[in-house]
């Protein structure tokens, strides 16, 4: 039996997410059908912009805010299998049960919140055998309201989005050992999350060196990052590195192909800029580690940028040339320290 409660998270997760009121129109049966082409184009266009080969066809889903919920809680719940293991054998069994739907009422809440926002993704294929995996999500819902909020070209705005998720699919079918890699690091993420002896008089001294340095308690990797022991906050960092690596690496790629070929490429990506540092959204952000995930679309962009006038549009291949050329977090922070390393 599961130690999360994962039906509870789903059902959490759809009820914060809530319904687009036009997922039942037209309009979203019409975006479902034009996926497919959209889709294609943008892989055919990112695949010539990469240099990186666009392999067999993934699935291709516009999917409603309470499917993107479902599809996210089953794969968190195949990456934490290991610690539901954990879970499993301490403590009592009212324990168990108790700390099992608070886990799943503190996922589906995370996850619903995120849905109202997210607009599309590439779902990795994470080796479970039982399916799934290699698919490009498009959350019509957002997309719509998005379009009509900002008076976006439909058209426009949804290859543009297409173009960010087949430059992430690229990413992972184009370099063969990236998938594994990620996988890996995913893996002793989840691994290391054992319990610490002694963490409530290390977080004690924290709190203590914060006040006497006078900085935040909490930093943009939120509450996890507080509480990971040194050897979790490496790994952390490594997973922010890569992250703002291949985040960066696609708002790059979507913005120059966008440049060439659409008209509202500027603005759109000025909106959705403007969208990630909502003020409104600081404190969730900050609390949740999510403000490290809009770091890193800022961070990346800036050592893709810096890295291509340094180097030159060429010298991003090194990247995926072997799995020791990403570079560390310090390194996307100082673009020339990753060049003098790997030119």
């Amino acid at each position: 039996m599961s130690a999360v409660h994962w039906p509870l998270a789903v059902r959490v997760a759809a009820r914060i997410a809530g319904r687009y009121p036009l997922e039942d129109s037209y309009h979203f049966a019409l975006l479902q059908r034009q996926a497919p082409g959209l889709v294609s184009r943008a892989a055919e266009l990112a695949a010539q912009e990469t240099r990186l080969s666009w392999l067999a066809e993934p699935r291709v889903d516009v999917v409603t805010r309470a499917e993107w919920c479902r599809a996210n809680v089953a794969t968190f719940e195949r990456l934490l299998a290991p610690v539901e293991a954990k879970l499993a054998a301490a403590g009592s069994a009212l324990g168990r049960r108790l700390s099992g739907r608070l886990l799943a009422a503190e996922s589906g809440a995370l996850v619903g919140i995120l849905a109202r926002r997210v607009l599309g993704q590439y779902e990795l294929v994470v080796p479970t055998g039982n399916g799934g995996g290699d698919t490009v999500m498009l959350v019509g819902g957002n997309l719509l309201a998005m379009e009509r909020l900002h008076e976006f070209r439909p058209a426009e705005f949804r290859l543009w989005v297409a173009l960010h998720e087949c430059t992430h699919r690229l990413q992972f079918t184009g370099v063969p050992w990236l998938g594994p890699h990620f996988l890996d690091l995913v893996s002793r993420l989840v691994e290391s999350s054992a319990a610490e002896p002694g963490r409530v008089a290390r977080l004690a001294g924290e709190v203590r060196a914060a006040a006497r340095e006078g900085r935040p308690l909490i930093d943009e990797t939120g509450l996890m990052g507080l509480l990971a022991t040194p050897e979790q906050r490496g790994l952390i960092d490594e997973a922010q590195a890569l992250m703002s690596v291949l985040e960066g690496h696609g708002h790059v790629i979507m913005d120059r192909i966008g440049g060439r070929l659409l008209v509202s490429q500027h603005r759109m990506s000025r909106v959705l800029k403007a969208r990630r540092r909502d003020p409104r959204w600081s404190t969730f952000l900050r609390l949740t580690g999510l403000e490290m995930k809009m770091k890193q679309y800022e961070m990346g962009e800036r050592f893709m940028h810096a890295v291509e006038r340094q180097g030159g549009f060429e010298a991003i291949d090194r990247l995926w040339e072997r799995a020791r050329n990403l570079p560390t977090l310090d390194e996307i922070r100082h673009p020339s320290r990753w060049l003098e390393r790997v030119a």
